[in-house]
C-alpha cells in the first residue's frame, strides 16, 4: 500500500489522531503540579520543534530556498494553525464549560464543507451530508449532551474562533507544497506558534506559570520533564507530522473528518490511563464518527469512478465514422469539464490557510503530483 493512496492517507491520518489523542492523559498531569495551560503549550510546541529541527534541516538539504517560497504558509501554521487555535481555545474556556469549547472547536469539518459550499455554489454530494450529520451526532455523544447548553456569548465567539483556526489548520497542510517537506512545515510551524504563544505569556495577557517539582504519571512519581518530553515526542511531534503529511494525502476536507477521531482516542486514553469511565453513550457515538467518516471518504471514490472514461464497447470506433469520432469528442469534452471543476474546487478549498485541541492540543502536500478531481 502507498502512503499516497487514500487507505495510505487515512491511516497516517488515524496515526496522527491516536498521537493527538495521548496529549490530554500526558498534559493533565503537569497542569494538576501547576503548570498553566499557555506555559505547557508553549514548552510542548518549543520542545517538540526542537527535536524535529535536526531531521527537518536535512530533509531540506539541497532545496533550502523552498522554506523561504513557503514562508507564509509556515507562518499561517504557526500564527493561526498553532497560536491562534490555542489562545481562543484558552480564552472560550474562561466562560464556558470544557465540553461546550470542545464541541464547538470540532466543527471545523463542518466549516470546511460550508466554506466550499458557498464559495462554489454547489451542493455538496448527500454522502458528504450524510457524514456530516453523523460525524456531529458522534461528537455530541462522545463529548457528551451536556455540552449543548446555554453559555456565554463570548465564549461561544471564540471557541467558534478555535473552530475556525482548525479549518485553517488543514486547508494550509493541504496546499502545494512548493518543494517544503511536511516535516519541515510542522518544525517551524511549531517554532513560530510556540513563540507567538511564549510572547503572549511573558507579556501577562496569559497566564503563564511552570513547574519543576516531581510529578506524578501512571501512579509513579517522574521528573518534571518526563511528561513534557512525551508530549513533545508523541503527542506533538508526531502528530503533527503525520497530521501535515494526512492533509497533503486526502486533502483537507478529508483529512479533519478523519482527524475527528481524536476525540475518540482522546476518551480511550483517559479511560485506561487515568481511569475515566467511558459510557455506552461515549462508544455509540465513536461508532457514528466512524461512520461518518466512511461517508464522507465514500466521495472520492464516486468521483473517482465518475472521472473513469465510459466502456461501451458496442459503439463504433472505426476510422473515419463520424458519429464514433463525435462520441470521443464529446467523452474527452466531459471528462476535461469534470476535472476543471474538480481542480477549482480544489483551488478554493485549500486557498484559505491546529491543530485540535483535544482537551489541551495544539494540532503538504509537498509532492508535485497533480491536483485530483474533487478532493477538498
Amino acid at each position: 500500500m502507498k502512503i499516497s493512496s487514500l487507505p495510505g492517507g487515512v491511516i497516517v491520518a488515524a496515526i496522527a489522531a491516536i498521537s493527538f489523542g495521548t496529549s490530554g492523559a500526558l498534559v493533565k498531569p503537569m497542569l494538576e503540579a501547576g503548570w498553566s495551560p499557555t506555559a505547557a503549550v508553549t514548552a510542548r510546541a518549543w520542545t517538540a520543534g526542537l527535536v524535529l529541527l535536526p531531521f527537518a534541516l536535512y530533509s531540506l538539504r539541497g532545496r533550502r530556498a523552498a522554506l523561504w517560497r513557503a514562508r507564509w504558509r509556515v507562518l499561517g501554521m504557526g500564527i493561526v494553525g498553532v497560536a491562534g487555535t490555542q489562545l481562543a481555545y484558552f480564552a472560550a474556556l474562561q466562560t464556558i464549560p470544557v465540553s461546550t469549547a470542545l464541541l464547538i472547536e470540532f466543527l471545523a469539518p463542518l466549516i470546511l464543507v460550508g466554506f466550499v459550499w458557498v464559495t462554489t455554489q454547489r451542493m455538496p454530494r448527500r454522502t458528504v451530508l450524510l457524514g456530516s450529520a453523523l460525524a456531529v451526532g458522534g461528537l455530541l455523544l462522545v463529548i457528551g449532551p451536556g455540552a449543548i447548553r446555554a453559555v456565554d456569548p463570548m465564549g461561544v465567539l471564540f471557541a467558534f474562533g478555535a473552530a475556525i483556526s482548525c479549518a485553517v489548520f488543514f486547508v494550509v497542510a493541504a496546499r502545494p507544497g512548493e518543494g517544503l517537506p511536511p516535516i519541515a512545515l510542522a518544525t517551524f510551524g511549531l517554532l513560530v506558534g510556540g513563540t507567538a504563544l511564549g510572547l503572549l505569556g511573558l507579556t501577562g495577557l496569559l497566564p503563564f506559570t511552570a513547574s519543576f517539582l516531581d510529578l506524578s504519571l501512571l501512579g509513579t512519581v517522574v521528573p518534571w520533564w518526563a511528561p513534557l518530553l512525551a508530549l513533545a515526542i508523541i503527542s506533538t511531534a508526531l502528530a503533527y507530522v503525520a497530521g501535515i503529511t494526512a492533509a497533503g494525502i486526502l486533502g483537507s476536507r478529508l483529512a479533519s473528518f478523519v482527524g475527528l477521531l481524536e476525540v475518540i482516542f482522546a476518551s480511550l486514553f483517559a479511560w485506561l490511563l487515568l481511569g475515566e469511565v467511558l459510557t455506552p453513550l461515549q462508544l455509540l457515538g465513536g461508532l457514528l464518527i466512524l461512520g461518518g467518516i466512511a461517508a464522507v471518504g465514500e466521495e472520492r471514490v464516486e468521483l473517482a469512478a465518475e472521472a473513469l472514461p465510459p466502456d461501451e464497447p458496442g459503439l463504433p470506433h472505426a476510422h473515419g465514422d463520424a458519429h464514433g469520432d463525435e462520441s470521443d469528442e464529446n467523452d474527452e469534452a466531459a471528462r476535461s469539464d469534470e476535472a476543471t471543476a474538480g481542480a477549482s474546487a480544489q483551488e478554493i478549498s485549500t486557498g484559505a490557510g491546529s491543530s485540535m485541541v483535544g482537551g489541551f492540543n495544539t494540532t503538504s502536500r509537498t509532492s508535485e503530483r497533480p491536483s485530483e478531481p474533487g478532493k477538498l
